[in-house]
């Protein structure tokens, strides 16, 4: 049989299978390819404006590594006039961390960008291995993680830049909708599928321009590109929620390819039904932005029109919900009429509906400020960080005692 050929420039041996679509393509259109649809994200998004600072979230290993290539490339392939910095955190993890910092160095020099490198023990006064020493290896990750949110908003405030770029991809995202469904918490859906978070009162606004990339695309682009990564999982890091989203998400994709950017795609639409809430999302609604012929099951370059409308189906919904409020007033409790039939006029007690948003409970909704301790961005008066903080300081205090 004779080798396939690239359905995408008809002549050279396919080599590549995408995992995304299942299309073949050889080396050269995969990279063109993975570069054009990440190009698109960012137009269609309009993440950047010429002339901005930009820091890269940079760990060493294969999201961010990658992340920094394209937008290099694409900075100079397309003029976007950026400032590219490489900002990197060190949680103080030795034997991880240390070894992942000296590959950001390497690529520092490679890329030809600044590097900015902020620590924990400089931030908090803690290192992560001091910190699991204190509580243990339970619940570690809940202080890495909010420690590091912080860390590249106040490393990004001391390079003087208010846009940070990080290599979250579709993998993730996925993850974090599932998780959200799962919890019932549907309220952070726009947030953790918002393609830009952060607004005009933010000191630092966040993007991710590999929202809609597949993991194991990413990983053959930087195969396939040679680039420079640190491939080791942090020491720390436990038997997590988030390893039980992971591997349903494999086994829906193993059936059907579609299924990660299908589930990015429904927490979006699913965000927007949360009131009070926003969205942001590629402008292309799933148009493709790519020359490559379509496969069975295709993408385009943002999201999947496979089953899908062309996006009126949210229209559609708050429709029905209208027609179906006008005709509420026609409609007979029979569980409240039998219950006062029998009761006589005693009213029965109407449980309160369950719901994420404190609006709908006549809360009123958080408003956003600053931490009285370390002025960081927060809608409480002591930041989760500080909280931590403060228990983790009086850990040492009790045990130097």
């Amino acid at each position: 049989m004779a080798p396939a050929l690239c359905v995408n420039c008809k002549t050279e041996r396919a080599l590549i299978k995408r995992p995304k679509n299942h299309a073949k393509l050889c080396k050269a259109c995969f990279i063109t390819v993975f570069e054009d649809e990440v190009h698109h994200t960012v137009t269609s998004s309009q993440l950047f404006f010429p002339g901005e600072n930009v820091a890269i979230g940079a760990s060493g290993g294969k999201d961010s590594t990658v992340l920094a290539s394209v937008l290099k490339t694409l900075n100079e392939r397309h003029g976007y006039g950026l400032e590219l910095v490489l900002l990197s955190i060190d949680e103080g993890i030795k034997g991880y961390r240390d070894d992942s910092l000296e590959t950001v160095k390497r690529n520092a020099v490679q890329y030809d960008m600044p590097l900015k490198v902020v620590g924990y023990d400089e931030l908090y006064g803690w290192t992560m291995d001091q910190v699991v020493e204190t509580i243990g290896k339970k619940g570690n990750c809940t202080y890495c993680g909010v420690f590091r949110r912080q860390a590249l908003d106040r490393g990004a405030k001391m390079l003087g830049i208010k846009h940070v770029v990080t290599g979250h991809n579709a993998d993730d995202v996925a993850e974090t909708v599932l998780m959200n469904l799962l919890r019932g918490d549907l309220a952070r859906l726009a947030r953790s599928t918002s393609i830009v978070t952060g607004d005009s009162r933010s000191e630092v606004k966040r993007s991710k321009p590999l929202k809609y990339s597949y993991e194991k695309e990413i990983v053959l682009y930087a195969h396939h590109k040679k680039l420079d990564y640190f491939s080791t999982e942090c020491i720390y890091s436990p038997e997590a929620f988030r390893g039980s989203a992971r591997g349903l998400i494999k086994q829906l994709e193993r059936v059907r390819p579609t299924a990660i950017l299908d589930i990015v795609r429904s927490g979006e639409d699913m965000a927007r039904l949360v009131p009070g809430e926003s969205s942001s999302s590629c402008a292309c609604k799933g148009q493709t932005a790519t020359t490559v012929a379509p496969a069975e099951d295709d993408i385009g370059g943002c999201g999947s029109q496979n089953g899908r409308t062309p996006g009126n189906e949210m229209a559609t919904m708050d429709k029905q919900l209208r027609e179906n409020e006008a005709h509420e007033a026609l409609q007979i409790d029979m569980a409240k009429a039998m219950s006062e039939s029998k009761n006589g006029n005693e009213k029965q007690k109407e449980l309160p509906i369950r719901s994420g948003n404190s609006a709908s409970k006549g809360g009123t909704r958080q408003v956003r400020g600053n931490c009285k301790r370390c002025g960081y961005m927060s809608s409480q008066d002591i930041c989760q960080a500080c909280m931590l903080l403060e228990g983790l300081n009086k850990n040492r205090a009790q045990i130097q005692i």
